[in-house]
């Protein structure tokens, strides 16, 4: 464990360093390339002219001192054994130091670092100051170094049992496990009941044998449940309003948990005229999910809220794609409110599981944040139709009603909100470094083909509202 790095003007090149993520280093408002986990040759950062000239801090942990050659204080690691070689120029002649070259021997370890910046408070990196001169205050660079993904966690999520936020809860579980942390799962309810026959639950034997633990009960008695069990993060994946997350919230402060995390909803910002929505937007003060946040923020040292939107994947137990694949696969028009020209967002739930492990693994830069838990990429109504239709390998015909015309049925009648309804994840981006994979017209081949497997495209259906809609836009119905 890196307890202190200290580099004052220098440049500094790591080799042979193993990464299990990339690295974009910052400084100030600008970003350098990545490092990627290949390239071992070289991976490192180095500062420009004016960023020499101020200077730069490196801080891990909270320490941090400027001075005129490297000081590395190494800690032991996991169980793994490393010798560090550290070399640097003795000549005081020179204005500026020689390159360093830091040299690791390492028996099966890789090392996580996660860099960030922000005037805010909640980011680790300010600006250096200089007494001398206010310019240099403004040219001056710093970065922070996290090592916190070495450390392993115990997490408990406490998940829904229902709904399209579940799926959420497993993958987060696999992800975790997957990088060495220790996860226990509570799902609200009886492990016996028929919602247990749907995935993703259907799928929990995948988490116990990574490693995991599934439990069912009551998150009001969570303590009891969990058998006394003490752990470091808590995630909050079931509670919509503050009742409900109440007696976790509680009980986690109670027993010293050190993160709480909520998933929240993007359904809660207010309709804007300049979408999309970014954190920070004006949100409906009568939601559930803000006064959930709200308390967490009081009661927490560290914690952070996720707002998530429509969102794909295997596993998931709620329609989204599945309502545009009935239709399709059974010749039927496609009916769309509006225009079909509206944005909206579809996660896979690959990229929601990955945006919270990196706040998981980083700690620090995560905490105080609201993060849109989001794809970074919109898609229109009209496209998704498309998008569905490419992936089963059919033609659509798409057909736009006024939802004004069916009234108290407008909100049956499609699964997506028929105006734009669009966030971006800027903050996970520039907070976390958090990169999104979502790929639409790959990611639905994917579900076309478990959609087919369960045999849904032979299930007899019927369409009622969209009976009503076609009639009264006189559109002929294929028997």
């Amino acid at each position: 464990m890196v307890d202190l790095i200290c580099i004052e003007k220098a440049t500094l090149n790591v080799k042979t360093l193993q990464l299990s993520r990339t690295v974009p280093f910052r400084f100030a408002n600008r970003i350098t390339p990545p490092i990627y986990p290949e390239q071992t040759e070289t991976a490192g950062s180095e500062f420009s002219g004016a960023e020499r000239e101020a200077g730069g801090r490196i801080i891990v942990n909270g320490c941090c001192c400027c001075c005129s050659r490297f000081l590395i204080l190494l800690s032991p690691l996991v169980l793994s054994t490393f010798s560090l070689l550290l070399l640097s120029s003795p000549s005081s002649s020179a204005p500026l130091l020689s390159p360093a070259l830091l040299s690791f021997s390492l028996l099966s370890f890789s090392i996580s670092i996660s860099i960030s910046t922000s005037s805010s408070p909640s980011f680790l990196l300010k600006p250096r100051s200089s007494p001398h001169s206010a310019s240099s205050s403004s040219s001056s660079s710093s970065f922070s170094v996290n090592n916190a993904a070495a450390e392993k966690k115990k997490v408990l999520i406490v998940n829904a049992n229902s709904g399209g936020h579940a799926i959420i809860g497993f993958y987060f579980a696999k992800e975790l496990l997957a990088s060495g942390h220790s996860v226990t799962v509570l799902t609200v309810g009886e492990e016996g009941s028929d919602k247990m026959r749907k995935p993703p639950f259907t799928r929990f034997s995948e988490i116990v044998s990574g490693g995991g633990k599934t439990v069912w009960g009551d998150p009001g008695d969570v303590g009891k449940v969990v058998g006394g069990e003490g752990f470091d993060v808590v995630l909050d994946n079931n509670g919509k309003d503050l009742d409900a997350v109440r007696p976790v919230a509680d009980w986690a402060k109670s027993i010293g948990v050190k993160q709480f995390l909520f998933i929240s909803s993007a359904g809660i910002y207010k309709p804007t005229d300049e979408p999309p929505h970014v954190e920070g937007d004006v949100v409906k003060a009568d939601a559930g999910h803000v006064g959930v946040e709200k308390y967490i923020s009081e009661i927490f040292d560290n914690w952070a809220s996720f707002r998530p939107q429509y969102m794909t994947g295997s596993g998931n137990n709620k329609d989204c794609e599945e309502w545009f694949f009935d239709r399709i696969v059974r010749d039927r028009p496609v009916p769309i409110p509006g225009s079909g020209m509206q944005l909206t967002n579809i996660s896979h739930v690959r990229d929601l599981s990955s945006m919270l492990t990196l706040a998981v693994e980083n700690p620090t830069a995560a905490s105080g944040n609201i993060f849109n838990c989001v794809s970074d990429r919109a898609v229109t109504l009209d496209g998704m139709a498309r998008l569905c239709a490419k992936a089963a390998g059919r033609e659509v015909k798409i057909v736009h009603y006024d939802p004004k015309t069916i009234e108290a049925d407008a909100k049956k009648a499609f699964p997506f909100r028929n105006m734009h309804f669009y966030a971006e994840p800027r903050a996970a981006k520039e907070i976390l470094g958090w990169k999104g994979t979502t790929n639409l017209p790959e990611d639905l081949k994917e579900r076309f083909e478990e959609y087919v497997k369960i045999g849904r495209d032979k299930k007899p259906m019927e369409f009622p509202i969209d009976d009503k809609i076609l009639e009264s836009l006189k559109v002929p119905v294929a028997v």
